[in-house]
Formats: C-alpha cells, sequence, structure tokens
C-alpha cells in the first residue's frame, strides 16, 4: 500500500496495490499489519459500514463529540468528492479541510483520524460507499457541521440543480458554534 500524506498531514491518501489483467483484479483492501506500519500506530476498528446513495446527495459533515471515529473510507461503486475537516481546536490545521475524489475505478481509500468532522458527496449517477470505524455509531454523540459553512468555505464540485440532503444535515451548525475537540 502506498500511502500519501495530504495538506493535513494526520489524513492520508491510501492507495491499494491493485493486481489487474484482461480477467479482472485483485486487491487487498485491507491489512492490519500493513495499516498500522502505514500510519505509525496501532488503529482497531470495530464497525464496517456500507452506504448507497444518489447522484447529488451530500451526507456531512458529520462526527461524534463522545466515542470519536477514526474512518477508512473508500467507493466501491461510482464516485464521490470526500471531504475530512479538522476540529481539534489545539491543532495548527484547525478549520482547514481536505477534499479527494475517491472512486470504484481510482480505488483510493481516505484515512480519517479522530477528531474530524467527515462528508461526500455524490459525483456519479450512484455510489456506494463503504467505511471502517475505529468507535460504534453513537446517535447520542453525533453532531453536524453545515456543509456549507462560510469560514470553511469548501469548494464542493458542480452536480446539477440541487443537493439532496438529510433533514439532520440542512440542521447543522457552523464551525464556531459547534461541539468540537480540544
Amino acid at each position: 500500500m502506498k500511502v500519501t500524506p495530504t495538506v493535513i498531514p494526520d489524513v492520508l491518501i491510501c492507495e491499494p496495490k491493485v493486481f489487474g489483467d484482461d480477467r479482472g483484479f485483485f486487491m487487498e483492501s485491507f491489512n492490519q499489519k500493513v495499516f498500522d506500519e502505514a500510519i505509525g500506530r496501532h488503529i482497531e476498528f470495530v464497525q464496517d459500514n456500507h452506504s448507497r446513495s444518489a447522484r447529488g446527495v451530500l451526507r456531512g459533515l458529520h462526527y461524534q463529540i463522545q466515542q470519536k471515529q477514526g474512518k477508512l473510507v473508500r467507493v466501491v461503486n461510482g464516485s464521490v468528492f470526500d471531504v475530512a475537516v479538522d476540529i481539534r481546536r489545539s491543532s495548527s490545521t484547525f478549520g482547514k479541510w481536505i477534499g479527494v475524489e475517491l472512486s470504484a475505478e481510482n480505488k483510493l481509500q481516505l484515512w480519517i483520524p479522530e477528531g474530524f468532522a467527515h462528508g461526500f458527496l455524490v459525483l456519479s449517477e450512484y455510489a456506494e460507499f463503504v467505511y471502517k470505524a475505529t468507535n460504534y455509531y453513537a446517535p447520542t454523540f453525533e453532531r453536524a457541521i453545515a456543509w456549507n459553512d462560510p469560514t470553511l468555505n469548501i469548494a464542493w464540485p458542480a452536480v446539477g440543480d440541487s443537493l439532496m440532503l438529510s433533514e439532520k444535515d440542512r440542521a447543522g451548525n457552523i464551525l464556531l458554534q459547534s461541539e468540537l475537540f480540544d
């Protein structure tokens, strides 16, 4: 696996080795030992999640204020614009974001450690999004930052006339009015 730091050094792009020929391809999508060595610490994943969303669906920016979650995310069908926002007040990259296109074609994965808000926008007709989480889903602790917070100024790609958002995501707070991490 090739690991590339982003402009936010804790967020990493993971590129698995893909072996392909005219029959198709093979790749090891996760190997605990290789992953731990790549990020420099042991990570224990406790939950895998899989969602399917239509073009223009924007999910996020989500995080859990307690039971913090790190996520290793990838797309197995279609493509998304995936975003991680540093919401650790003590971090030198607080309030900064990174956006990466993840697709079934490029097979890239994004490691988003604890202390980040996360969201994605579906660029293809449909996308299937899969991720491993370091802590269990806890709806009581789930929070959402507004996807269009002007202080973040995330450059979401254009996907048509309108975005599809859940009520929770429509009601997200701006960053500076949100519960954040120290």
